[in-house]
């Protein structure tokens, strides 16, 4: 099979590094395609292992920052994950060939998680603030996943209702946003000791989304 990586690797100059490589094939933007099984299977399968590092490396940098830029939940999973892989591989605690396996178990999980929409029934807003909600895993065993899917709707709809385009400045707004959500959690009995932290992320996660809805 001559894949689109066999290619690209055919007709460059490796030691250049995995800049040059991404320029030959146009691989400027970020694209979710270049994280499918196949294109991942070409980059394990690369005679310069240090080379597939970078890539995937460049790869997960950049899908991270434009998939999960407007959720503050996966955003930071993902870039946690990848810097922690690193910094082990960086400190020789992790061999080349493993730290390829991890990154393309990531990868692979990435793009499950990317596709969530049509399996969840919500919105990109929506799963934003699911994934707030679900952050940790008390919430997730007593309520469920159709009760959190439930509260994350009903959150999106009543703080695009009810933010304007300088809330996030303005400490009056912010406290009536936050009892809004603290008494929408206590409605649907989130579990009372995991409520605090959520009305933060929730709100942390609004701040994202906010300046989008008063466009």
């Amino acid at each position: 099979k001559n894949s689109v990586l066999k290619q690209i690797l055919d007709n460059a100059v490796v030691a250049e590094g995995v800049t040059d490589v991404f320029a030959l094939c146009g691989l400027d933007k970020p694209n979710i395609g270049l994280l499918s099984d196949e294109f991942l299977d070409d980059v394990r399968r690369m005679p310069y292992r240090n080379l597939a590092v970078e890539l995937l490396e460049k790869l997960l940098k950049d899908n991270i920052k434009a998939r999960t830029g407007n959720n503050v939940v996966q955003e930071k999973k993902y870039a946690d994950r990848l810097q922690e892989t690193l910094r082990r591989y960086n400190n020789r605690g992790i061999e080349t060939a493993q730290v390829i396996e991890e990154l393309i178990a990531m990868a692979k999980q990435f793009q499950a998680e990317m596709e969530r929409e049509a399996a969840l029934g919500l919105n990109p807003d929506e799963i934003a603030f699911y994934d707030a909600l679900a952050n940790n895993e008390s919430a997730v065993r007593e309520l469920g996943d159709e009760i959190l899917k439930k509260i994350a709707v009903e959150i999106t709809e009543k703080l695009r209702a009810s933010t304007t385009v300088d809330w996030q400045i303005r400490e009056s707004v912010r406290a009536k946003l936050r009892i809004l959500v603290r008494r929408t959690l206590q409605r649907y009995k989130y579990p009372p000791d995991e409520a605090p932290g959520a009305v933060e992320l929730v709100l942390k996660q609004a701040e994202v989304l906010s300046n989008a809805w008063s466009v």
